[in-house]
């Protein structure tokens, strides 16, 4: 039994159709009576209100009770609805009651009798008038179904199983037709992929004559055999990316560090602490950075915590200050006119703004100006534009810049373009934090990318 592929296929998909017909069977019966008795018990709640108020407005033109037109209504439902009132007095007095009428009724045989063990709810509501209680009326009424309500549930409950019945057969059949097409071109693909195995990367599958349920997994197994044979290519230029996105950190900590050197920096306390925190970023990134080129949508735990984005501007400053004056570019800083808080993980925000800082930068030439502002033009977000006057990009690059090792002037070797790693980590990054990026360029005008940030998670 289930010795052939066919056979195999046959009885999971039956089996996942199954499990799935008897899940959402379940799940619309259970939703539909929740959701029906939670209808009747608003529909219930809109009779007794429509009852103290008919109670409440005949007390207040008369000053007393009177069973005229009060008790034509609660006669109306004790006899349509089972609902039963019991009305008394401030004194305790009973008033009116509905409640002997079903045993009046059941004594004349025109209602069906009690099923054993029902039960039975009762609520008391206060009555009063201009703030002055007048007395207190009883609401008893029977739980769960009554009479047609019963029927009806049982009706859709009878559909609902004719449905399920009816999904089933045709699972089966639909089953049985899909397992036979599919098996029909698995055989080409358990050769291509013995292939890929053996590392033949140009293997490709032939399309013509294949199932149209076969042939989108063969265009996908030809395009996953393609992106192998170029993760391959640029597996063997991952020591430069590698040393390309480290660049950055690295970078900065030589600047902080030749500035103590030199004495134009005094080595306070607060920015040994930048240059430790720094340093630790370059060991986490080192970590991570494997991991995150492995995988298109990389899952990362972030640690959140709350930010304002001008003391992120001045943590900017200090960082870049020293490199961007080592290269004569004008770096500056446009601070917000009042505290704007965001939620970001810290180490991964300044590792997306130190990437497109440095681009900014390493495309800029010396005399041109860098410049970082907050925009809080969108709704819910914090953004940072950085606009440089650098050598700017084509408009058909923009939508392939984030790709990973993609470079719009091939020209460029690592020494000045890189390897095409810093801007899809940065895209990355910002889809982990459920941000967004807008790209604006024109050749040799410069760029402005504007990186938005969710003030809250």
């Amino acid at each position: 039994m289930l010795q052939t592929l066919r056979s195999k296929i046959l009885f999971y998909l039956l089996l996942i159709s199954m499990i799935g017909i008897l899940i959402v069977s379940f799940f619309i019966q259970y939703g539909f009576e929740e959701s029906f008795n939670s209808y009747l018990d608003r529909n219930r709640e809109k009779k007794i209100d429509r009852v103290i108020n008919e109670i409440e407005k005949d007390f207040r033109q008369n000053g007393h009770f009177t069973r005229d037109p009060v008790f034509a209504m609660l006669h109306e439902y004790a006899m349509g609805d089972q609902l039963y009132f019991q009305l008394y007095d401030r004194y305790g007095q009973i008033q009116m009651d509905s409640s002997n009428i079903r045993s009046m009724l059941n004594s004349l045989g025109l209602t069906e009798p009690e099923p054993s063990g029902e039960e039975w709810h009762s609520k008391n509501y206060t009555l009063k008038v201009d703030n002055t209680m007048i007395g207190k009326l009883v609401a008893i009424y029977p739980e769960g179904l009554i009479d047609d309500e019963y029927t009806f549930i049982q009706t859709i409950q009878l559909y609902i199983y004719a449905a399920v019945c009816l999904t089933v057969v045709l699972a089966i059949v639909f089953s049985m037709l899909f397992s036979k097409k599919l098996t029909s071109g698995l055989k080409k693909l358990s050769f291509a992929a013995d292939e890929l195995q053996q590392h033949n990367l140009n293997i490709r599958i032939p399309l013509k004559g294949l199932p149209t349920e076969v042939k989108q997994l063969a265009i996908s197994f030809n395009n996953l055999a393609e992106s192998l044979a170029k993760e391959e290519m640029l597996r063997k230029q991952f020591t430069g990316d590698l040393a390309h996105e480290l660049r950055t950190p690295l970078a900065t900590l030589r600047s902080q560090i030749e500035a103590f050197q030199d004495g134009v920096w005094e080595p306070t306390q607060q920015r040994l602490q930048a240059s430790h925190e720094e340093l630790m970023r370059l060991v986490r990134l080192v970590n991570e950075l494997e991991k995150l080129l492995a995988a298109e949508n990389p899952q990362m735990k972030l640690e959140k915590i709350e930010l304002d984005a001008g003391s992120v501007l001045a943590a900017l400053w200090e960082m870049f200050m020293p490199i961007f004056k080592e290269k004569g570019v004008q770096l500056h800083i446009e601070e917000p006119e009042q505290e704007e808080i965001f939620e970001a993980d810290k180490d991964r925000l300044m590792q997306i703004l130190s990437n497109v800082l440095n681009n900014a930068l390493k495309y800029t030439p010396e005399g041109k100006n860098v410049t970082i502002s907050v925009s809080t033009d969108r709704d819910g977000y914090v953004g940072f534009r950085i606009q440089d006057e650098g050598s700017g990009m084509a408009e058909e690059d923009i939508p392939h810049i984030f790709e990973r090792f993609y470079r719009g002037d091939k020209s460029r070797d690592r020494k000045t373009g890189g390897a095409g790693i810093g801007l899809s980590v940065v895209k990355a990054l910002m889809d982990t934090h459920k941000g967004m990026i807008k790209v604006k360029s024109r050749l040799g005008k410069g760029t402005t990318m504007t990186l938005w940030f969710p003030r809250e998670d």
